[in-house]
């Protein structure tokens, strides 16, 4: 679906005022101008500053309340992110046990191969960090990671030589968006001789290929996330419960 020109205007206004309470000029328990002074400010309708405020809503950013007008608000410490079958942050749980050795990190341009393994666009620059986790430095890596970051997000790539668990969290703490959905696929594949090789396993074996799409409330896709596991070394559990018929 393409955006219209107004679609874009509450995502800059949107985008504008997160910067701002994630800078510090509207700090946490002040209180945001209101609607009339920002459609003044920004030149825009109060359809847009509605539907731009909403936006901050749903990223945890402020909250409305009566006779206070609209107050930025403490961003939650701990968010539950709700799947299909279980919770963001049960799917990540293996990295915060597992230390992330970068190998590189580079702006990379996406080139046709880059395209279909990670259905990035063709000719967009992203930020490519990839690297090995690993339980401890005596035994083989868990699997190769390799993220791949929104431009607009680029700057997490200083903080993670000192980074240990998944990357989305500094995305949200340090431009203020929320990650609101991740979509999963899992692939089988067979591993190349150099990597096999890092992986300390044989030429040609099979490995489970993790690929995660993290996209943003502003409906922008913040990261690519592909895992590639030896088969040994990857086991993905989920509970099914048979539903009851309510008649």
């Amino acid at each position: 679906m393409t955006a219209t020109a107004g679609d874009h205007r509450y995502l800059q206004v949107a985008r504008t005022l997160r910067k701002e309470i994630v800078d510090g000029v509207y700090p946490v328990g002040s209180q945001l101008p209101t609607e009339h002074e920002l459609c003044e400010r920004f030149g825009v309708s109060r359809y847009t500053v509605r539907e731009a405020l909403r936006r901050l809503r749903d990223d945890n950013l402020i909250a409305s309340r009566p006779r206070a007008g609209t107050l930025v608000v403490p961003r939650p410490s701990t968010n539950s992110y709700a799947q299909d079958v279980v919770s963001i942050d049960d799917l990540l749980a293996f990295a915060q046990g597992a230390r992330f050795a970068i190998e590189t990190n580079a702006t990379i341009t996406v080139d046709d191969r880059l395209a279909e393994r990670t259905g990035l666009p063709v000719g967009t620059e992203w930020l490519a960090v990839s690297g090995y986790r690993r339980a401890d430095d005596t035994t083989a890596p868990i699997c190769q990671t390799e993220y791949y970051i929104n431009r607009s997000f680029a700057a997490v790539g200083r903080l993670l030589q000192r980074h240990t668990g998944p990357i989305f969290p500094l995305i949200e703490d340090l431009f203020g968006v929320s990650i609101v959905e991740v979509q999963q696929q899992i692939a089988a594949v067979v591993l190349p001789a150099e990597l096999a090789h890092i992986l300390d396993v044989e030429p040609g074996s099979a490995a489970l290929q993790m690929q995660r799409t993290y996209t943003t409330s502003d409906g922008e896709t913040a990261q690519v996330t592909v895992n590639t596991h030896p088969s040994s070394r990857f086991r993905h559990g989920m509970t099914m419960r048979r539903v009851r018929d309510a008649r």
